[in-house]
């Protein structure tokens, strides 16, 4: 069945590459053509989701960086052996921060305190741009004299960047059509004033969701560590704690070791934003040690998974292809996706972890990036 799988993907792949210089369905400005990056295949990885048992999944990894594939397909194959990786969704959100500017900070906070005698028809107005979008929450924030309005809404199966910017303006105008002739004196309306972090890293994301917030996590006995990842689960549980105390000294923003790599490459693959990675890359790896049983529990947790199933970059071919590899492309697959984007970063966490722990993490790299066999080590 794996077999069948991957040729169905390949065969299907190649139909649609034959046809890549098509350019009529594009939607980017002066469109001249494709740089093509290289895709390779991790997994499979065997998954436990929310809404279904157990699976064997694969992830479609467009990268330039040489042993990542590696590295997470024995990530992959040391969670197997333990029985899996499991997931599951925590919430979902998409936010939009207009700013509403006034003479003085009194009329700012009147005008913030008067946001639930509003609120409704901002909403009816907003929700009419899409009949996949809802507003969950609306909070005023004052800063001097402006308001930035934080905005949360929920998408369905699209990522919603540009769903919420639409809504969001046309809420906007509603509100500034009733405000003529009242006690707001609105100076200046912008559609966003960074409160709302797109494409940046920030705190705000960790604290409310900026896209599917997921947790995986799962659990390596001491003997597989030894067998596929040539380590003790102590000697990758101490690694994991001295990282942590490196960043923490670094002022590292989030805990990971490179979850950014599967986080991009899958991003390229499916037809993500790309530039989301920034927000999406905070996420943290949390190591548990048993000293009865010498079991390793590992999770990883990411507050702000921006993706969708839908619109954007999902429509092309190619990217279709790598959808339903995975079995994300249709209704209802969002949140599959977002948790195999943590399950496989969780499987190249402690892959690439296991490579410090054991000092092998240069050598890997020159056999398989350069084709060179590194020199002998000198062994403590």
């Amino acid at each position: 069945m794996v077999e069948r799988a991957f040729q169905t993907f390949l065969r299907d792949l190649g139909h649609r590459e034959k046809d890549s210089q098509d350019l009529s369905g594009i939607r980017i400005e002066n469109c001249v053509g494709y740089v093509k990056v290289p895709l390779g295949i991790a997994g499979p990885l065997q998954v436990h989701g929310p809404d279904f048992q157990s699976d064997q999944a694969f992830a479609p990894l467009a990268t330039t960086e040489a042993a990542l594939i590696a590295s997470c397909s024995r990530g992959c194959k040391a969670f197997n052996l333990c029985g899996g990786l499991q997931f599951d969704i925590l919430g979902d959100g998409m936010s939009r921060a207009p700013v509403f500017s006034f003479d003085t900070p009194k009329e700012a906070i009147a005008f913030a305190r008067s946001v639930p005698d509003w609120q409704p028809e901002f909403a009816q107005a907003a929700e009419s741009t899409s009949r996949h979008l809802r507003l969950q929450k609306m909070t005023p924030h004052i800063i001097g004299s402006s308001v930035h309005l934080y905005l949360n809404y929920q998408c369905g199966d699209a990522a919603g960047q540009n769903m919420v910017t639409i809504a969001t303006q046309r809420g906007c105008d509603k509100l500034l059509e009733n405000l003529v002739g009242g006690p707001h004196k609105v100076k200046r309306t912008m559609i966003e004033g960074q409160l709302a972090a797109d494409k940046k890293p920030a705190w705000g994301n960790v604290k409310a969701r900026r896209g599917v917030e997921v947790i995986a996590w799962g659990s390596l006995s001491d003997e597989i560590c030894k067998s596929i990842l040539g380590c003790t689960s102590i000697a990758l549980y101490s690694m994991c704690k001295t990282l942590k105390e490196g960043g923490i000294r670094n002022g590292q923003f989030g805990d990971n070791i490179n979850t950014a790599n599967i986080i991009a490459a899958i991003f390229v693959a499916t037809g993500q934003d790309a530039g989301s990675v920034a927000e999406a890359s905070w996420t943290h790896l949390i190591p548990e040690y048993d000293y009865a049983t010498k079991d390793l529990k590992l999770s990883l947790y990411c507050p702000s998974l921006p993706v969708g199933v839908v619109g954007g970059g999902t429509g092309y071919d190619s990217q279709k292809e790598c959808l339903k590899l995975m079995d994300c492309l249709g209704s209802g697959k969002k949140w599959r996706l977002a948790g195999l984007i943590a399950s496989f970063a969780l499987a190249l966490e402690i892959s690439t972890g296991a490579a410090i722990a054991n000092n092998t993490f240069s050598e890997s790299h020159q056999r398989l990036a350069r084709s060179v066999k590194p020199p002998p080590r000198a062994k403590l």
